[in-house]
């Protein structure tokens, strides 16, 4: 080997060593300070709101009181996570903090009655509590449109149920797609977009576990059984891609076609705690560069560090549009742009680790239901430069079930642009989809 490639192979090893170093010690800060925030604002939930009734989870496995259906769909991810701290002594008071506080609680018989709560570290706008109102009855909110036309009745029509990905709304499809597609669908499909549960306009209780079986109970109350659908297609970005397989999978017979676009599938281990564990590692590790990915495994790994951002942006979201509105004299703001701020950090948090990552474990099981079902179709749309869900991702679907999936891998797009980019193509495609299901 000659001196100059010896030299740079040296240097890359020592700028190797240097970032990893520089990452073990900014996260071994995180670390610490997240222990040191949990007590902070178990203090500061008591002060506004007499009693801290939404348990974090800086504690182990088994903290978790009794088992039903929520503790058994919670994601291995949320006390599975690996802190260099966790275990030491010096930071175990965190963890001693809740369970006085909890005894005390029991003494006093304190409890947490009902939903309606909206909790002081969340925004308090019209928009934001829109679902605290008296005769909100809960359901999740639906936009609806092209209803069938008088006289033709609901089996004339076709079903459209469009479900968004992480940290959006049903803008995401009423501001693009719905706007794009040809006349004719107008006559013969009606188009139901969901605000999933903790975003947009739908509910944000403070003390739901946002499983996966939430969502699909959540759409089957406020889509499904109303409008009497005997039939429906799925259409799902993102986190929606895992809620639509495990309705389609309820569904078999009622489903005719699923479409997910940059569906965020792993292979399911023999584990399924290794499973939640490798799709969190997979999609949020922790990592300082690019600084997107520095900000995901931030918010996907630190409870309150986490919490602390979306109490500096989500609940001031009116003060951070005005001040965007200001600086690029703009009326209006992307939908996107007003989607990333309008939900709660108790809502990311539990999609994030309960959907996505508890999730990854089941999917296999829904995807074998639908294959055998023989009845339903699964179209992948994935962009090959999509940096947060890796195109494996559909390449391993595909290759577990050639039958059942079929993939459209489209060139030089990304996670966002590969339906924002070329929307007219992608309102194109799903309309051949329908067509042919």
């Amino acid at each position: 080997m000659s001196a100059e490639n010896l030299a740079g192979k040296w240097t890359r090893k020592s700028g190797r060593t240097l970032f990893d170093s520089i990452t073990c010690v900014v996260f071994l800060f995180l670390d610490f300070l997240d222990a040191v925030l949990c007590v902070v604002f178990k203090l500061v939930d008591e002060f506004f709101e007499g009693n801290a009734c939404t348990p974090c989870y800086c504690g182990k496995a088994g903290d978790k009181n009794g088992e039903n259906k929520e503790t058994e769909m919670l994601s291995e991810s949320l006390y599975g996570r690996k802190y260099m701290l966790r275990n030491m002594g010096f930071l175990g008071f965190a963890r001693k903090w809740r369970i006085y506080r909890k005894k005390k609680d029991d003494r006093d018989g304190s409890v947490n009655e009902g939903l309606m709560v909206n909790r002081w570290s969340d925004c308090g706008c019209q928009s934001c509590v829109s679902w605290m109102k008296k005769e909100y009855d809960q359901k999740l909110h639906v936009v609806v449109k092209n209803l069938p036309q008088v006289g033709r009745g609901d089996e004339a029509a076709e079903n459209v149920i469009f479900l968004h990905g992480f940290l959006s709304s049903s803008s995401f499809w009423t501001e693009t797609i719905f706007n794009n597609l040809s006349e004719s669908v107008k006559d013969h499909y009606r188009l139901f977009a969901v605000d999933l549960l903790g975003f947009g306009r739908s509910p944000k209780p403070n003390d739901c576990m946002y499983t996966l079986l939430d969502h699909v109970e959540r759409i089957d109350k406020s889509v499904i059984s109303p409008f009497h659908l005997n039939s429906f297609h799925l259409v799902a970005h993102s986190m929606g891609c895992l809620i639509a397989l495990a309705l389609a999978a309820k569904y078999p017979k009622f489903v005719k076609s699923v479409t997910l676009v940059a569906p965020p599938y792993l292979p399911c281990a023999k584990d399924g705690a290794t499973t939640s564990l490798m799709a969190l590692n997979t999609f949020a590790g922790k990592t300082l560069w690019p600084p997107l990915a520095f900000g995901k495994s931030v918010m996907s790994w630190y409870e309150h560090v986490g919490r602390c951002f979306c109490v500096l942006f989500c609940r001031n979201h009116r003060i951070w549009e005005m001040i965007l509105k200001l600086f690029t004299l703009r009326r209006e703001l992307n939908f996107m742009e007003l989607d990333l701020t309008r939900h709660t950090h108790h809502s990311a948090w539990h999609n994030m680790h309960n959907v996505i990552c508890g999730a990854a474990k089941l999917m296999d099981k829904y995807l074998e239901i639908l294959n055998k079902s023989r009845s339903v179709k699964v179209c992948i749309i994935h962009g090959d430069h999509d940096m947060e869900v890796p195109l494996d991702c559909s390449n391993n679907m595909k290759k577990k079930f050639p039958e059942l999936v079929e993939l459209n891998m489209i060139e030089n797009v990304d996670h966002t642009s590969v339906i924002l980019g070329r929307v007219r193509e992608f309102a194109k495609s799903l309309q051949h989809i329908w067509a042919s299901s």
